[in-house]
């Protein structure tokens, strides 16, 4: 039996685990051990799953993903990110679908502060979710906007995913933040577009609230100065070069604690109750990326992947034709591999491709986002789609999957947009010498 098969066979597994109701993180660690050791031994398949299990638990820079998500916590807890979300809702709620738009709204918002996707969804899946159950929203739109619009948390800097690369690639992490910004906002302009769309065909899904008044609006305009606060001690701190990204996340996380206390609504109580929030949200994350980080292994050992990607570069099309090859390989390979563990694994192939090719790295570390984005809201490894589920659990996941096919064609557009004008990304970096 070849690699390849061996690979698929382990794809058809974890497809019929899924569907069997098995958790995400422990369907991928299963095949991933019993592939692994297929191709290698049961020892070593042991071995890696205790090498892997231990290397992400410990591994420091994840550590951003508890101090996001504790930042979120406690921005909700302490009512900052819900006066976000309220701000959005007294300007765009009137609107068919407005309280979906407000929440895309609050989601790029809140990404300004908390560069994980899945922290961003968490957050907004406690806020966003209630107030629409009580305008009787489609719970397949609200759960699928949430999902979608907590992937704008990757795009909006500070990002986890443009960090990643940055190191991989040794680019700016600088112009990677800077170069994230209109292409982050014009992703959000699509996802309200299409948000918009589907409520006009199907009023039901999403009704119209009340019209708040000027004064009303005007007055929420003060939910954005904490946000705004907390965003220039994040991404300040990095710029003037006094923290790493880890560093800043946990600047972050100590801000929000400050304001918090300043406002008083952060007491002892809520304090105990934001950090158990946040060690069950981040234990639930980070089991799925390391059940993913073993699947990945495993699918790195049959060398599927690597084959693949050689494949992909000795195709005999143009440049633009090889970029659209990597894409539609990111987008189908980010349905099955978590992409922490997709871009560890793929990047430093693609690289040589696209520096051979003359394009613009900063462009691609974009594009490689957008990508990614796609990847945390399609079945099956759409890491968003379970964080929804797993804060909304009446809500089937296939349910939450249907929900984001919408914003998904909105992610695809941007993509398309990107290539045809490289200078939406490139614009703001352009400025920087």
């Amino acid at each position: 039996m070849s690699n390849t098969e061996i690979s698929l066979i382990g794809l058809a597994m974890l497809l019929l685990l899924l569907a069997s109701s098995m958790p995400v993180a422990f369907s991928m660690a299963i095949v991933g051990v019993v592939g692994f050791g297929m191709m290698a031994s049961p020892s070593a398949a042991l071995s890696m799953m205790a090498n892997e299990v231990y290397g992400t638990f410990s591994k420091y820079d994840l550590s951003t993903i508890p101090l996001f998500v504790l930042m979120g916590q406690v921005a909700f807890h302490t009512g900052i990110s819900r006066g976000l979300f309220q701000m959005a809702h007294r300007w765009l709620g009137h609107l068919p679908g407005g309280l979906g738009m407000a929440t895309i709204g609050a989601c790029t918002a809140f990404g300004a502060i908390c560069g994980s996707g899945p922290a961003t969804a968490a957050t907004m899946a406690a806020v966003a979710i209630p107030e629409m159950r009580r305008y009787n929203y489609s719970m397949q739109l609200a759960t699928g906007c949430v999902a979608s619009g907590g992937s704008l948390g990757m795009m909006i800097p500070p990002s986890i995913v443009f960090i990643v690369y940055a190191v991989l690639t040794e680019q700016s992490i600088g112009k990677l933040f800077i170069a994230g910004i209109i292409p982050g906002i014009l992703m959000a302009l699509l996802f309200c577009g299409a948000i918009y769309i589907e409520c006009v065909r199907d009023p039901k899904l999403g009704p119209a609230s009340e019209k708040s008044g000027w004064g009303e609006r005007f007055k929420s305009l003060l939910g954005l100065v904490d946000t705004l606060l907390i965003f220039i001690a994040v991404m300040g701190s990095m710029f003037l070069g006094f923290c790493t990204a880890t560093e800043a996340a946990a600047v972050g996380a100590g801000a929000t604690l400050i304001l918090g206390a300043i406002k008083r609504q952060l007491t002892w109580q809520v304090l105990v109750q934001c950090i158990w929030e946040t060690v069950r949200t981040s234990c639930m994350v980070v089991v799925i990326v390391t059940g993913a980080i073993i699947f990945g292994r495993f699918l790195a050992v049959t060398q599927t992947p690597t084959a693949l990607a050689g494949w992909i570069g000795g195709l005999p099309l143009p440049g633009w034709g090889i970029i659209a090859v990597i894409i539609l390989f990111y987008l189908v390979a980010g349905c099955f591999v978590d992409a922490l563990a997709l871009n560890l694994l793929t990047i430093p192939i693609f690289y040589p491709i696209i520096t051979s090719l003359h394009y613009d790295l900063i462009w691609f570390g974009v594009m490689i986002v957008v990508v990614t984005q796609m990847g945390v809201i399609t079945p099956p490894v759409g890491v968003n789609a379970y964080v929804v589920g797993g804060m909304v659990r009446d809500v089937p996941l296939q349910t939450i999957f249907k929900g984001c096919m919408p914003f998904l064609a909105a992610m695809i557009l941007t993509a398309v947009l990107l290539v045809m004008f490289p200078q939406i990304a490139l614009f703001l970096p352009s400025l920087i010498k």
